[in-house]
This record gives C-alpha cells, sequence and structure tokens, in this order.
C-alpha cells in the first residue's frame, strides 16, 4: 500500500473513531443522465456536494443513458444546465473545472447486456486509475418504467455485489416507486432479488430540502411548540405544493401519473407526516421512518363518498404568464387531447390518531399555479377570550398562526395587544429571518 493510501486509511480510522462522518472514495453511476432530473437536480447537487468536500478525497462520476455522447460533450451538457437551471446559485467556474474533470459519460441501453458489460469494464478502469476501492452508488434518474431493466442488469453484470469486503455497493431509486400497491410489491421483489435491503436507498428528493429537514428541528427544538401541538389548540392543518411551470417534456410521463400520483401520495403526503409525526425514540433513518409510517396508516380510508366530498382536481387551461401565451394541459406535447388527467388537487384528510382526531389536513397541489413554492400553516383554535376582533364570519379571532415556507422559512402571526383607543387585539407578523436578512414571503389561501 502506498503511502498517501495509508495516510487516508489512519485519517478515515481517526474520523470514525471520534464519531464524525466518514465520505469515502467512490464512484457515482448517474442512469438518466441526459435527463431533465439530472441536469437541474442530481448533477447540480452533486457539484455542491463537491464544493464542499462531500463527494469524498477522490471520486468519479459516470452519466449513463441512451444519449450518443463523449466525456467533454457531457461535461460541456452539465455545465450550461448547472449554469442556466441550476438551484444551487451562481456557478464558480474554477471549481466547476476541478468537479467536471471528475465527469465521465458511457453511452447504452438499459436492457442491453453488451452495454452493461461496457459499463462494469469502465468502473473497473476508472476504481483502478484513480484509487477508488471499488466503492459504487447507482442513481436512477429514469423514467420509473426501466427501474427492473437497469436493475437486473446491474445483476447480470455482476456490479451489485461488491468485490471486497473492504468495499461497498449501494442504489439510489428515485420516486416513483411503483405505480400502485401491486407494481411497487413487484418493484420491491426485482431490487431485493439482487441487492440486500441495507444496500436500497428509496428516496423522495424532496426530502432533501433544509427546510424540509428543518421541521423535525422546528417541532421538537422548540419547546413552545410541543404543548399546543395537537387537536387541543390546532384547529387545522394546510399543506400547499405549488408550481408555477406546467408540465413542460414530461407529458408523456404526467399522462400516466397526475398531481395525485406525482405529488399527493409522495412529497406532500411526507411533509405532512413530518408535520404530524410523534417525538421518534432517537433521531436515526429507522426510528424517524417508523414514526412516519404510523400516522400513513392513520391517515382515514377514502370511501366513494369522502372523495365526492373531500377532494376537487382539476386541469390548467390555455392562459398567459409573465405576457406570454402559453398552453392549456391538453395542448401539451405528449397529451392526450381529451385527458382527463388532473393536474390541481386540493383535498381534506382525516388522521385518526390521539393527537390529531378532528383536525382537518388541507393538502393541495397544483401546476401552472400563481406561486410557486410549498408551505404548511398550522393554525390554532379560537381560545382568544381578551376582546379580539371578530371575523367575518362570526367566530372568534383565531389568536396564532406558524407557518413555514419553502424555501422562505417560518413566519408567525399571532394576536398583540394594539395601542388603540378600544384597546383591542389585532393579529401581528412575526418572520423568521432567513440567510441574507431576506424575510419569509406568502402565499396560497389565508
Amino acid at each position: 500500500m502506498n503511502r498517501t493510501a495509508t495516510l487516508e486509511n489512519s485519517a478515515l480510522d481517526a474520523n470514525r473513531s471520534a464519531g464524525s462522518p466518514v465520505t469515502e472514495p467512490c464512484t457515482v453511476v448517474l442512469f438518466g443522465a441526459s435527463g431533465d432530473l439530472a441536469k437541474r437536480k442530481v448533477i447540480p447537487a452533486m457539484y455542491d456536494l463537491a464544493t464542499h468536500n462531500s463527494l469524498g478525497p477522490r471520486y468519479a462520476i459516470i452519466g449513463f443513458s441512451r444519449t450518443a455522447m463523449s466525456d467533454e460533450s457531457f461535461r460541456g451538457a452539465s455545465a450550461e444546465a448547472a449554469k442556466s437551471i441550476s438551484e444551487v446559485g451562481p456557478i464558480d467556474p474554477k471549481k466547476w473545472e476541478e468537479f467536471a474533470s471528475n465527469l465521465y459519460y458511457q453511452a447504452g441501453e438499459y436492457g442491453n447486456p453488451d452495454d452493461f458489460a461496457k459499463l462494469a469494464k469502465r468502473l473497473e478502469d476508472l476504481s483502478a486509475e484513480k484509487t477508488l476501492r471499488g466503492n459504487r452508488l447507482f442513481y436512477l434518474s429514469t423514467p420509473p418504467e426501466v427501474y427492473p431493466h437497469i436493475v437486473e442488469q446491474l445483476g447480470r453484470a455482476g456490479l451489485a455485489k461488491s468485490a471486497s469486503p473492504d468495499s461497498w455497493i449501494r442504489i439510489i431509486i428515485e420516486k416513483p416507486f411503483g405505480r400502485d400497491l401491486a407494481s411497487a410489491k413487484e418493484l420491491n421483489n426485482i431490487v431485493l432479488s439482487v441487492f440486500d435491503e441495507k444496500q436500497v436507498y428509496r428516496i423522495d428528493h424532496y426530502l432533501g430540502k433544509d427546510t424540509v429537514q428543518n421541521l423535525l428541528v422546528l417541532r421538537f427544538s422548540n419547546g413552545i411548540f410541543e404543548p399546543l401541538w395537537n387537536r387541543n389548540y390546532v384547529d387545522h392543518v394546510q399543506i400547499t405544493a405549488a408550481e408555477t411551470l406546467g408540465v413542460e417534456r414530461r407529458g408523456g410521463f404526467y399522462e400516466t401519473a397526475g398531481a395525485l400520483r406525482d405529488m399527493i401520495q409522495s412529497h406532500v403526503l411526507q411533509l405532512t407526516s413530518l408535520v404530524a409525526v410523534e417525538p421518534p425514540a432517537q433521531f436515526d433513518a429507522t426510528a424517524v421512518r417508523n414514526e412516519k409510517l404510523k400516522i400513513l396508516q392513520s391517515i382515514r380510508p377514502f370511501d366513494l363518498g369522502m372523495v365526492a366530498q373531500s377532494v376537487v382536481r382539476g386541469q390548467y387551461a390555455t392562459g398567459v404568464v409573465e405576457g406570454k401565451a402559453v398552453p392549456g394541459y391538453r395542448q401539451e406535447p405528449g397529451v392526450n387531447p381529451h385527458s382527463r388527467t388532473e393536474t390541481f388537487v386540493a383535498m381534506e384528510l382525516q388522521i385518526d390518531n390521539w393527537r390529531w382526531a378532528g383536525v382537518p389536513f388541507y393538502l393541495r397541489t397544483g401546476k401552472r399555479l400563481a406561486t410557486a413554492g410549498a408551505e404548511y400553516s398550522a393554525r390554532r383554535g379560537d381560545f382568544c377570550f381578551l376582546g379580539c376582533e371578530k371575523t367575518g364570519n362570526g367566530n372568534g379571532h383565531r389568536a396564532c398562526v406558524d407557518e413555514f415556507q419553502l424555501p422562505r422559512g417560518l413566519r408567525r402571526r399571532d394576536a398583540q395587544r394594539i395601542c388603540n383607543p378600544a384597546g383591542r387585539l389585532r393579529a401581528r407578523r412575526r418572520d423568521a429571518v432567513r440567510p441574507g436578512g431576506q424575510r419569509g414571503g406568502g402565499m396560497g389561501p389565508r
């Protein structure tokens, strides 16, 4: 073993002993590298990790997709996308050049064994060249219908098992994980026939947002919230995930999903579970998952009568956005002109457990809406009896509203005494300042 590797091993061992996170050399294989999700989200996120020294001391990223491309073409296309549509902020040219030198590309068909044999050879060569120790992460950023083909080909090519007890292999599968329960179980069986459970990461990228992760901190690190975070004081909860964009080039996929499958059953229910979750025994992945699962199991099942009463679906139509004419959903490429697929959903659900029984949760999501963003608001009940102003419907003033917005942060409105002859209480807003000194704005119904 050379001196560099020896020093690196010593550093890794020291980090392990100190309990610090260990980032080891690895190769990331990004399937679907020429697609929209990879360009807009995954590659810019990896660049952001690299700039914070979180991709390991050495790494390689291999893009794999059907599109024919050279390494240099892939680097150029990735740079253009990162500069124009990335969400990580301005790109530093010097840091990008360093990051891009670790980008590679392998064209291939997802069901072709020969192409996966070529991928295996490329992985072996890069691992030897960069001393990556055989550590590999496979990231599936593809249409969900090709997930089974990729998993099966990885198994046949011998890429799913570690060649050494000191190396690791993992696979990340983006949502949606199946279209329904039956297809999810079928996909799960295929995955577990090739990989061990500890190798598999089924993810919803929405949960990677800082503000989403901060929900748990807000809930359980602030003593003022927990005594009030229940049916005794919360009148109702609103959770909104809104987009100003249409389906863009995803019309074909969206026809198979719609807003219910694309957003409600994944992103929005994940937010719901984080808002409603009980304190986990400890803050690790398994304990948090178990508590979230209890919330999802407590949601009252819908029958046809509840669907008719508590669910509204809709589609966006033709219109004008910022002075430009935009097509309606049925006029988008790849969409059936008579489609009944929803692009907007508003619904009420009930969580039948001790904490939330009787508190309605109002969920909303849609495309081509006036304002983009995500938020929840928990509205406290009518427990103010100090001469609060009445609302238009005759109910007492709701004394406090907690609103949490992505990416804006926390905003609170509560009752305070305003100096006036009547000495009445009025709502006053207090915004949590987010980085850069900016304050949170609002969106959606109040």
